[in-house]
């Protein structure tokens, strides 16, 4: 099993590689690659599969990511308009027909939150299906009104990703 993550807090990289024996692939900007490998470091007593981190910025050439992962997790993605369209990008051409997507972010109602939230999702829904995971799924001890938790898989007629 494959799995594509941003900069983990340590506890989410816990339990993805010590509960699947996954390989995983931390993914951030260059400048972040330090924290991801110390991250890495402080937990690898934790993990069965591997852990390897791996610089990526949205919107550019994701081949070297390939195969398609059995999961990709966001968390916290959803902030910033000029980087939506490079984020839904990179979604696309990185996930497979096989792909879950996981997404969790935190809805803000300050400023222009409302309205790059609304954006993302108009624009989510042109390649991809998401569901929304009920509250009551969410931990007990984590859970919170304005923390969202989506399942997005590709919409079946929407084009391959790149070979």
């Amino acid at each position: 099993m494959q799995i594509y993550i941003g900069t983990p807090p340590p506890g989410e990289l816990q339990g993805v590689c010590l509960k699947q024996r996954a390989d995983v692939t931390v993914t951030d900007l260059e400048e972040l690659q330090d924290l991801l490998n110390v991250n890495i470091e402080k937990n690898k007593h934790l993990v069965t599969g591997s852990v390897q981190a791996k610089v990526l910025k949205w919107g550019e050439d994701v081949k070297e990511f390939l195969p398609a992962p059995d999961y990709i997790l966001m968390a916290d993605c959803i902030y910033y308009e000029e980087s939506l369209e490079p984020l839904l990008k990179t979604l696309k051409d990185l996930s497979g027909p096989d792909t879950c997507i996981i997404c969790c972010y935190e809805q803000r109602t300050m400023g222009k939150n409302p309205e790059i939230e609304r954006k993302y999702f108009e624009l989510l829904q042109m390649d991809f299906e998401s569901e929304k995971v009920p509250l009551e799924k969410h931990d007990e001890e984590y859970r919170s009104e304005d923390i969202h938790i989506l399942n997005i898989r590709r919409k079946k007629n929407s084009r391959n990703f790149p070979l």
